[in-house]
């Protein structure tokens, strides 16, 4: 591991960590309850995805999530800027982690096909 992915690694531990407080900072009391399963920075560190776990809305309510996400979004990033002292925060993205869902059903498709291959 060079030391650029070693950064960006950190960049991504500190962002999992203070996203949440930053949600937890904002005065709407929906996004407090939203859990953050992963963040993935890019090469440069400019841009951010923060997955966010998806088990229990329904879709109108992931839209809804989603807007009121992306209303809050530079107020988060202002957020991370000033805890951490960096002079300009990466941009963030924010999505619903949907990989665990279609791993179930790939599951599922399998022992369907297991089934009828008996």
């Amino acid at each position: 591991m060079n030391e650029a992915e070693i950064r960006r690694k950190r960049t991504e531990s500190v962002l999992l960590e203070l996203i949440p407080e930053a949600l937890g900072s904002l005065n709407d009391k929906r996004l407090h309850q939203i859990n953050v399963i992963e963040v993935k920075c890019s090469r440069g560190r400019s841009d951010v995805k923060i997955y966010l776990d998806p088990s229990s809305y329904s879709d109108k309510e992931k839209r809804e999530f989603l807007s009121l996400i992306s209303k809050a979004r530079p107020i988060i990033e202002t957020y991370c800027m000033r805890d951490q002292g960096w002079f300009r925060s990466p941009k963030l993205t924010f999505e619903f982690d949907e990989q665990l869902k279609k791993s179930q059903d790939i599951e599922e498709l399998f022992k369907k096909i297991a089934k009828d291959a008996k």
